[in-house]
C-alpha cells in the first residue's frame, strides 16, 4: 500500500504535463527507450515505440487543449516490480473554442525503476453507448 501515492503521483504529473502541452515532461513519466505502448480512443491510436507514442500526444495538443482531468474510481495493483492502475476519469478539454467534456477509463502498467515508477503502457476507452446496464455485450436494435 506505501507504493499507491508514489504511484497515483505519475498521474497527477502526466495531467499536469498533458494540460501545459509538454511533451518532453510527458514523455519522461514514461520508461526510458523505446519499449512503450499506448492504445487511445482514436482507431488508429494502436502506437508502440517512443516515435509513435510522442506523435500522438502531439496530434491530440494540435486539436485541443485539456484544462483538467478529473479522477473518479481507481484501483491500484501492485505486484512486486510491476503495477497496474485502472481509473475512470473525466477530461476537460476546449476544442475550437468550446468547452467539452470526456468521460475515459484508463489501465496503466508502471514498473518500478531506480527513479521511481515509470509508464510502460497506457490504454483509454470510452464506455460503449450502445450497451445497455447489465448487458454482456454492446448490442443495438436487431
Amino acid at each position: 500500500m506505501t507504493d499507491h501515492p508514489q504511484i497515483l503521483a505519475t498521474l497527477d504529473e502526466y495531467a499536469d504535463a498533458y494540460c501545459a502541452k509538454d511533451l518532453s515532461r510527458l514523455m519522461a513519466i514514461f520508461v526510458d527507450g523505446d519499449a512503450i505502448s499506448l492504445i487511445g480512443t482514436g482507431g488508429d491510436e494502436l502506437c508502440s515505440g517512443r516515435s509513435t507514442v510522442s506523435s500522438v500526444f502531439e496530434r491530440n495538443f494540435r486539436d485541443a487543449t485539456a484544462t483538467k482531468f478529473e479522477w473518479g474510481w481507481k484501483d491500484v495493483a501492485v505486484h512486486g516490480e510491476a503495477a497496474t492502475v485502472a481509473i475512470a476519469l473525466v477530461i476537460h478539454l476546449i476544442v475550437e473554442d468550446e468547452a467539452v467534456k470526456v468521460p475515459v477509463r484508463w489501465t496503466v502498467s508502471l514498473v518500478r525503476t531506480p527513479q521511481g515508477w515509470k509508464w510502460v503502457h497506457r490504454h483509454a476507452s470510452v464506455a460503449a453507448s450502445t450497451q445497455e446496464e447489465g448487458n454482456a455485450y454492446p448490442i443495438g436494435d436487431h
